[in-house]
This record gives C-alpha cells, sequence and structure tokens, in this order.
C-alpha cells in the first residue's frame, strides 16, 4: 500500500503550496489569508520511485472553541489520525510561536514517524533560519520552500525511507490471478459490510473498537456459482480516542488504498442519503485509477418515491462521468440485487482485462474514421493509419498516424466510445493514446550539390 503523508500546521504556513508541488497540481486553493483551507485534500504524489497519498489540512489551531476553526482542527486531526507519517510545516520567517509549541507536543505522542518543515526559508542562511526551532523536540528540522522546492525532495526523501516500496504487479500478473480482485467503497453507513456480508452469505466482516485495524483494507475470498472472489472491505470502523471524541477511521484514504488494490470497485450508495461531495471525490479517483466500476445503490427498499427520484436525477448530474458503468439497486440488508450486482463485476472485469488483436482494433479505426473523420486543424488533417491494445485493466488503446497531435479531445472521446460499442466493453474506462510517426529527415539540412 502507498503511504499517507499528512500535511500539519498552524494556518498560513504553506501547506497547500507544498501540497501542489507534491502532487504536481493546482487542487488546493492558495492565498495568503489564514482559513482559506477547511476540509482535507487528498492527492496522489511520487518521489522517484515511489508513489504516496499526500493529505492538505486546514490549519491547525488547538484550543479554540467555536467556529470554523473547531471544524478544521477535528479535520487535521483525523488526518492525522489515518496517515502513516506527519509533515510538521511551520514559518520561518513568522518564527516559532506558541500555536507551534501546542502542536508539537501534541505530535510528540504520536508513535508515527513526525518530520518537521521550516518553510519560506528561500533567501536565508539554513541554519539561521531552522535554530529556534530545534527547541520543539521533534528532530532536526530542515528548511525548505514550498513555493520554490527548495529542500523539498530531501525532505520527502526522509519521510519515504522507512516505508519499502513495493513494485506494482503488472497488468500482465493481475489477469494471470484468473479472478477478480473487487473492492467494496464507500463512505460510512452505506451499507458496505452488510453487502459483503450479504455476497458471501454469513457475518464475514465485524466492525469492532480495536485500534489499528482499518490500517489495511480488509481481503474476503469467497467464491460464488463456482467462480472465485477476492473481495476488499473498507468497512467505516470507529475508535475512541485519547480526547474522548470519536475518531471516524474511515476516511478517502482507505478507499483510495482499496481501489489501488482491485480491479474493479463496487461504489456503494446510499438512495436516503443522496449522493454527496465525497461519493463523487472517490468516483473521480476510480475514474483516474483507470479501474473498472459498479455502481451499487443500497437501501432502495427504505428510500421513498421523493429520494429515489432525487437520486436518479444526481447519479446524472454529479456522476454523469461515471457513464460507461452499469447502475444496480440494491437492498444488503434484505441481500436483493446481488445477482445482477455480480454479473455486471464479472462483465466489468471481463472487459478491464479484454484482450484485443491489432487486426481487429485496425479495422474498427477505419470504420470509426470511415462513419466520422477526424476534424481539419488548418489545412491539415490528421491521418490514423492503425491501432494496437498497449495493455489491460484498463484497456490501452494505441493509435499511430501523422499529425496526431492535432486530433481535438472531443475525437478521442468519440473514438473511446466507438471502440466500446464495437467491443461491447462494459463498466471499465479506456486509455486511448496517440502516437504520431516520426519524419527521418525532420532537422536535418538538405546537403547541397557540389
Amino acid at each position: 500500500m502507498k503511504p499517507v503523508i499528512a500535511l500539519v500546521g498552524r494556518p498560513n504556513v504553506g501547506k497547500s503550496t507544498l501540497f501542489n508541488r507534491l502532487t504536481r497540481s493546482r487542487d488546493a486553493i492558495v492565498h495568503d489569508v489564514p482559513g482559506v483551507t477547511r476540509d482535507r485534500h487528498y492527492g496522489e504524489g511520487r518521489q522517484g520511485e515511489r508513489a504516496f497519498i499526500a493529505i492538505d489540512t486546514g490549519g491547525l489551531e488547538l484550543g479554540a472553541e467555536e467556529g470554523i476553526y473547531v471544524e478544521m482542527a477535528r479535520q487535521a486531526e483525523q488526518a492525522i489520525a489515518e496517515s502513516d507519517a506527519v509533515i510538521f510545516m511551520v514559518d520561518g520567517r513568522a518564527g516559532l510561536t506558541g500555536g507551534d509549541r501546542e502542536i508539537a507536543a501534541k505530535l510528540r505522542r504520536l508513535t508515527s514517524p513526525v518530520y518537521l518543515a521550516v518553510n519560506k526559508t528561500e533567501g536565508m542562511q539554513s541554519d539561521t533560519a531552522v535554530a529556534e526551532f530545534h527547541e520543539l523536540g521533534l528532530g532536526n528540522p530542515a528548511a525548505i520552500s514550498g513555493a520554490h522546492g527548495e529542500g523539498v525532495n530531501e525532505l520527502m526523501d526522509l519521510a519515504l525511507s522507512s516505508f519499502t516500496y513495493d513494485e506494482p504487479s503488472s497488468d500482465e500478473n493481475e489477469a494471470a490471478r484468473g479472478h477478480p480482485r473487487v473492492a467494496i467503497v464507500g463512505r460510512p453507513n452505506v451499507g458496505k459490510s452488510t453487502l459483503i456480508n450479504a455476497l458471501v452469505g454469513e457475518e464475514r466482516v465485524i466492525a469492532f473498537d480495536k485500534p489499528g485495524t482499518t490500517r489495511d483494507p480488509i481481503e474476503v475470498p469467497f467464491e460464488r456459482n463456482g467462480r472465485r472472489y477476492t473481495l476488499i472491505d473498507t468497512a467505516g470502523v470507529r475508535r475512541r480516542g485519547k480526547t474522548g471524541t470519536p475518531v471516524e477511521f474511515f476516511s478517502i484514504v482507505k478507499a483510495l488504498q482499496a481501489i489501488e488494490a482491485a480491479n474493479v470497485a463496487i461504489l456503494t450508495l446510499d438512495a436516503v442519503d443522496g449522493v454527496t461531495e465525497q461519493d463523487a471525490h472517490v468516483a473521480g479517483y476510480i475514474l483516474e485509477r483507470g479501474r473498472a466500476l459498479v455502481l451499487a445503490v443500497n437501501k432502495w427498499d427504505a428510500a421513498t418515491k421523493e429520494q429515489r427520484d432525487r437520486m436518479k436525477t444526481e447519479l446524472q448530474w454529479k456522476l454523469g462521468f461515471l457513464n460507461y458503468a452499469e447502475v444496480h439497486t440494491i437492498s444488503a440488508k434484505e441481500g436483493k440485487g446481488m445477482g445482477p450486482l455480480m454479473r455486471s463485476v464479472d462483465a466489468a472485469y471481463a472487459a478491464a482485462m479484454a484482450r484485443l488483436s491489432t487486426p481487429k482494433l485496425t479495422r474498427a479505426l477505419i470504420a470509426a474514421i470511415e462513419k466520422q473523420a477526424p476534424p481539419k486543424a488548418g489545412v491539415i488533417r490528421p491521418k490514423l493509419r492503425y491501432a494496437h491494445q498497449g495493455g489491460v485493466n484498463p484497456p490501452r488503446i494505441i493509435i499511430h498516424g501523422n499529425a496526431l497531435d492535432r486530433v481535438p479531445d472531443t475525437y478521442k472521446r468519440y473514438l473511446e466510445g466507438y471502440f466500446r460499442n464495437k467491443f461491447e466493453l462494459v463498466g471499465t474506462p479506456m486509455a486511448i493514446e496517440l502516437r504520431t510517426g516520426r519524419n527521418p529527415y525532420a532537422g536535418k539540412a538538405r546537403k547541397k550539390r557540389r
């Protein structure tokens, strides 16, 4: 599993700036005003060959008694609880503050490693910038600049050094396993554990109050109609923290880790509550990781007509980008809808692992072009010549030709839809990669005749 790194600290010390640099994104809003980040943000980062999940948090103001800062502190504390390591950020230009001391005292009680990063030190002598922060008792402070990238690589090398890097299994190895690995993901209390128990036919998954039980997803092997499966559960297990406040250990992190380990994801939704922001976040990550997907709308029997109508509408406008996935209304508690749901899982897995020959793909490409040619870019019309498969899980189709850098995204989506319909690839995303043939004479000056 990828290690989870949480970025914590007082408001406006540069956590979101560092998060954007680590994830190579602009997902976190950066503004020179304290309190801009309120919720937790999750992103995937990579340091050399090592991948990790980064969590950006709002400012941690210990002792806040009311207002938005209470919720921000709760979000930050949850990020700390679900992380494998913590990067504690302080402001090198503002100097050491009482708030930094309070946060450090809390972090010193953690069993997971904590790394102290003194941010905004560009243009300063490193030794001078970090000198006063030694008294926090969190090891040697690292002078960094999240905005300019100074010292960031060294900090991340240190933070990731204690984790072993597992080479991800190849698509070939995944296919060779011969049975689907199915992640059951969704918010707490949508019925994930009940769904697993309904599929397995026994009380196989139990949630209990024991710290650490939610660190890794639970794998549940079972057999249905003569076929083997491995279910990956991410049930929302709660435990009570030292402060007496219930800390919800289910988070997007666990869903991300389960998705990474699966071939197919069953995104479980609550028909009564509708589609929430967290549902959409997890759905987007499933699409980003290229995993096959089935949508299970649970508690359908408990939903009123108005709630059912609202769910149908929200599926279209909130999760419309998942139009390749089959949708099933189920009742895990009553065991209804399990057969059709698993048939869709089988179809999605088969589509994700489909092997498509080069002749068939090329003939389909030619047929797609005859039906609708790519638009001209100026006086040039891109020429798509042949296609072959570049991988599975998800299917990756590589198309060769000339001037393919001028093919618009709309035409790529058209090709994806055409291939999906032609080869009946239901329940899996696809990756279309265009490769322009190299001109052997490009960059070479003509030799003049003497």
